[in-house]
């Protein structure tokens, strides 16, 4: 499948990676591919630029947002919440209709410092609002909750068997997301139901970002018990 992974820090590092790896034809996605190559700092988590890291890798393709989504089949957007939209305008409409977005994007607000809070909540979530700004595009949203390394490998975490949820008006768009979180080896996917559930999802970030302090470390998942 060819597929454009919208974000080049570490959520985007890490889908387009693992994509790869399964076979599909993947393009990442940038506002500016010179100013993406030139940055050598890590980020202020301590990951790679998307240069060192993707040094020697010929199985991905840098270039603009529109270029990346115009033939791409499915698309992922794993840009910060608060250029999500931003990056999808400079996607180009025409290049988005119709195709399955898989949304990781959380609408984080870190204007106030560490932990931030969401800039949207309780009767919105950024997924609505992406799936409003583009109603012919298929809003899945999905892996927001939960860090970069088990969004693609959660068998790093216990037996892998930790849960993740996808919300999305479209039928087909949820089966065919579920089917690459099946690919990355998930195996407990709760279908929430409509976009709308992003909310809850979304608001899962403060109660993330607390254990994530507590238990010093971004390695740990949810597990939903029946």
């Amino acid at each position: 499948m060819k597929i454009a992974v919208l974000g080049t820090g570490m959520v985007g590092q890490a889908l387009a990676g693992r994509l790869a790896e399964l076979g599909h034809e993947v393009t990442v996605g940038t506002r500016d591919v010179a100013a993406t190559m030139e940055r050598t700092e890590p980020d202020g988590m301590g990951n790679p630029p998307y240069a060192a890291w993707a040094a020697g890798r010929d199985d991905l393709r840098l270039a603009p947002f529109a270029e990346a989504t115009a033939d791409a089949e499915l698309i992922v957007n794993a840009t910060s919440g608060g250029v999500s939209l931003a990056a999808l305008t400079a996607a180009g409409t025409a290049n988005l209709a119709g195709k399955v977005l898989l949304d990781i994007s959380n609408p984080l607000d870190f204007s106030r410092g560490f932990p931030p809070t969401l800039f949207v909540k309780d009767t919105d979530s950024l997924g609505e609002q992406i799936q409003a700004a583009f109603p012919d595009l298929r809003v899945v949203k999905a892996l927001n909750t939960l860090t970069a390394a088990l969004m693609v490998h959660p068998q790093q975490l216990a037996d892998g068997q930790h849960t993740v949820f996808v919300a999305g008006n479209d039928a087909g768009a949820k089966k065919a997301v579920t089917g690459l979180l099946a690919d990355f080896g998930h195996t407990d996917i709760v279908d929430l139901g409509d976009i709308s559930s992003a909310r809850g999802t979304e608001m899962f970030l403060p109660l993330w970002l607390r254990l994530m302090g507590s238990l010093n470390t971004p390695m740990f998942n949810v597990k939903i018990v029946r």
